[in-house]
């Protein structure tokens, strides 16, 4: 119950949402050796950087429609075009180490680089004011993608875009 009190504003309604499944594991702190994790959802905590690693697109939007629930904010709605915009970008990024840029049609990119896991990446974004600013953008519409390059500096390069 310790647990439930210390993370109850940020994850209880994520918990609800995810069926249970806490993000104990991707805050910060994360309670004493007494405390019981619950494990995350397998889409959540996948390592992207293993052999045919491949990203749960919907579990990935449904924690950031929690997180956006918890703002009063309403949900997004996948997109399979707007997936395959978040993974052009990703896959450039990926090869060339180097940020790319927004399309102009898109109303927030957010990007991420060296973070193993989709429920890492979206701590990284929660925490960081400036992009959790963007998870709570005026859009209707998201599109998530990772991609993996064992050569360039961080491995793994993670997009995410909004539109209406």
């Amino acid at each position: 119950m310790t647990v439930l009190r210390i993370f109850k504003p940020a994850i209880l309604p994520l918990a609800a949402l995810l069926g249970a499944v806490t993000l104990a594991a991707c805050s910060m702190g994360g309670g004493g050796s007494s405390s019981t994790a619950i494990a995350l959802a397998p889409g959540l905590s996948a390592r992207m950087d293993q052999p045919g690693a491949s990203l749960d697109r919907a579990q990935a939007i449904d924690i950031i429609n929690a997180y956006r629930a918890t703002n009063g904010l309403p949900a997004l709605t996948p997109d399979a075009a707007l997936d395959g915009t978040a993974q052009a970008l990703a896959n450039q990024y990926a090869q060339t180490g180097t940020p790319p840029r927004a399309p102009q049609e898109l109303t927030v990119m957010k990007l991420s680089a060296g973070y193993a896991t989709f429920a890492e990446t979206f701590s990284g974004w929660r925490n960081s004011p400036a992009d959790a600013a963007g998870l709570k953008a005026t859009a209707t519409r998201a599109g998530v993608a990772v991609a993996f390059n064992p050569t360039s500096s961080y491995g793994i390069h993670w997009v995410l875009v909004l539109d209406d």
